[in-house]
Order: structure tokens, then C-alpha cells, then sequence
């Protein structure tokens, strides 16, 4: 089975995320929150982490959290297991308590602290009965959902302020931080200037998703489904990658793949072609060579490789690789060519 890719770094950002067993409980009632938040304090502590943000929902939590060490690993097994002891005895339980190990996505804080951190603190109004569920977000989205109503709007405000299980109303000046809580680093992002006003421009700017219902989803952006930045932070983080493909598939969407265009040139100098001269040939082994490639070494997708063949449909794209996956079986010279231009394709000096 295939093993979620983990990528710890001393300095990385980090949003975890860890939930109740079948969706059950994490929280029956207050005393299990502060509970929580003490054994959450104390992580901090022993583990030297710097916590940006959080809140506590009833079957799941969220962190932003940046680890100095590299040790976020040992410091979520820690709070998740001395919580779960605590909580099958206190309820007379017995069995896990979360579902499997937490989930961790790495952030570029410069990109996306601010973002996440409204993600986090707006967990609490993105319910369907204050019309900011999955859906309804979705068709404000799409401009087909009505806009919320005034009440509707001040009922949301009202939960998102007075919720007292997560980091809002210290970002905002409602409550007094604890002393295990970060604040000034994320605010800092909303530019310099003196403390007051970076509060209320992050009310402002968390609140303007509430009225609007527009909040948007950070995970439609992943890569990998571990990473949250843009293609300068990955670059940096393809040093750090250690694994099997095979065990951890979401390696491949991480590590810097060769352009379409080096498969090209690859296989023109094994053909003794230029490109446009076989690329329309029906079952011309150049181009289903050229096809094959660009699925295993660039990770293009059918309907990719359909365009940059000439406009192929990408059922078509299939059955030639399907072919030319059969042709490896009787043809020895082929296989031989294709194992020579992968190692072309992977070391650019030859």
C-alpha cells in the first residue's frame, strides 16, 4: 500500500489537520477541549514549536504550525496518543480514537500563511446552516448561489466571534492569546505599522469571506497532495525528497520531471528523424516511442500527449500506447531503445 509522503525540514511551515475515527467525536463536551489545548501547550513546549494558528472542531482539528527541528513527526505522534489515552479513560472507551496518522501539507508562508489562517479560523461558520457549506461555496463560486441574506450574515459573524475553541478572537484583540500561541508572525504579513490596525485589517479581511461566502479552498492548488506553493518553493524542496516512487507515488508530481521537447530531440537522434517527419506515421514505433516517454518520464496525461502529437484524440494516445507496450514483448531491439533513451532522457550531458 502506498505510504502518504511526509517531508519534515527544520523551518518548514506546516498545516496538520487529524481526525475522529469514522468521522465520531474527538470532543464530547469543554472539559475535553481544554484538556486538549493544555496537552497542545505543552507540545509547544517540549517539542519547541511555534504554533501560528488553530481551532478545534468537534470531530477534527487544524494546526498552522512551524517546527525549528525537525521533529513534527515526533510531536504529533505525542499529542495524538497522550490525548487518546486520556480520552478512552476519562469515557470509559476503548480502540483509536483518530483515523489513521494526521495529515500534513507543507506551506510557503510567504504565499500562503494568511490564506490558511483564515482557512483555519472560518472551520467554524462553514456549516450548511449558516450557508457556507461545501455547496453553497461552490455555487457562490459559479455565481449561481443567492447572496446571504443580512441575517444570515450576522448570525455567521456572531459564531465566528464568539467560538472559543480556536485562535480567532486573539488574532482580533476578543480574547487574550495564550502564551503558547503566535499571532505576530501571520499578522506581520498584512504589512508593518503599529499593532491596532493589522488587527483590525485581519478582521476585516477574515469577516469580508464571511459576508460573502467566497472563502476560497486551499487544496485545489496542492501538489502532490503535500505541498502548498508555487514552483520556486517546490524546486527547493526536491532536494529533500527521499522514498520510493513506488511506495510514496506523490514523489512523482514533486520532483522536476524533463520537458516534452528533450523527449523529442531524444528520439529523433535514435530514429535518425526530424520529429514532423514521423509524428503522423500510423503505428510508426518513433512516435509511439516518443508517446510512452512522455507518459513515464514527463507524467503527461493522454489527453496532453494527444495535443503535442499532433492533435491525437486521447483514446488514441491509449491504444498506441497499449500497442507499443506489446510491441516490447517480441521486440528486443525496441526494448533496447527505449531503455537507451530513458537513460538519454535522464542525464542530459549525453
Amino acid at each position: 500500500m502506498a505510504r502518504p509522503l511526509r517531508l519534515e525540514r527544520p523551518g518548514g511551515w506546516y498545516h496538520v489537520t487529524s481526525r475522529g475515527n469514522e468521522r465520531r467525536a474527538l470532543f464530547r463536551e469543554d472539559r475535553d477541549r481544554r484538556h486538549f489545548c493544555g496537552l497542545l501547550a505543552v507540545t509547544v513546549e517540549v517539542f519547541a514549536l511555534r504554533l501560528h494558528a488553530y481551532v478545534l472542531m468537534d470531530n477534527h482539528y487544524h494546526l498552522l504550525v512551524e517546527t525549528p527541528q525537525t521533529n513534527l513527526g515526533r510531536a504529533m505522534h505525542w499529542l495524538n496518543v497522550s490525548y487518546s489515552v486520556w480520552f478512552n479513560r476519562r469515557h470509559a472507551r476503548v480502540g483509536h480514537l483518530f483515523q489513521g496518522r494526521y495529515q500534513a501539507v507543507v506551506v510557503d508562508p510567504q504565499a500562503w500563511a494568511l490564506s490558511l489562517s483564515r482557512y483555519v479560523h472560518l472551520n467554524p461558520v462553514r456549516i450548511g446552516a449558516l450557508g457556507m457549506d461545501k455547496a453553497s461555496r461552490r455555487q457562490q463560486r459559479q455565481g449561481v448561489g443567492l447572496p446571504p441574506e443580512a441575517a444570515e450574515v450576522r448570525a455567521r459573524l456572531d459564531r465566528l466571534r464568539r467560538y472559543s475553541w480556536s485562535s480567532y478572537r486573539a488574532y482580533v484583540g476578543l480574547a487574550k492569546a495564550p502564551p503558547w500561541l503566535q499571532s505576530q508572525t501571520v499578522l506581520g504579513y498584512l504589512g508593518g505599522g503599529n499593532q491596532q490596525p493589522r488587527l483590525w485589517a485581519y478582521r476585516d479581511y477574515v469577516e469580508s469571506a464571511v459576508r460573502q461566502g467566497l472563502a476560497e479552498r486551499p487544496w485545489e492548488r496542492l501538489v502532490g497532495r503535500v505541498v502548498l506553493g508555487g514552483v520556486q518553493f517546490v524546486r527547493g524542496l526536491q532536494g529533500q525528497l527521499k522514498g520510493e516512487e513506488k511506495e510514496q507515488p506523490d514523489l512523482r508530481s514533486l520532483r522536476e520531471r524533463p520537458r516534452w521537447d528533450r523527449v523529442v530531440r531524444v528520439v529523433e537522434r535514435l530514429k535518425g528523424e526530424r520529429w514532423e517527419v514521423f509524428r503522423d506515421r500510423h503505428k510508426d514505433w518513433g512516435r509511439d516511442l516518443a508517446l510512452a516517454l512522455g507518459r513515464k518520464c514527463c507524467g503527461m496525461r493522454l489527453a496532453e500527449l494527444g495535443v503535442v502529437a499532433g492533435g491525437l484524440d486521447y483514446r488514441t494516445v491509449g491504444w498506441a500506447l497499449a500497442r507499443f507496450g506489446q510491441r516490447l514483448k517480441e521486440d528486443r531491439r525496441l526494448a533496447e531503445l527505449l531503455s537507451e533513451a530513458e537513460a538519454q532522457i535522464k542525464n542530459p550531458e549525453m
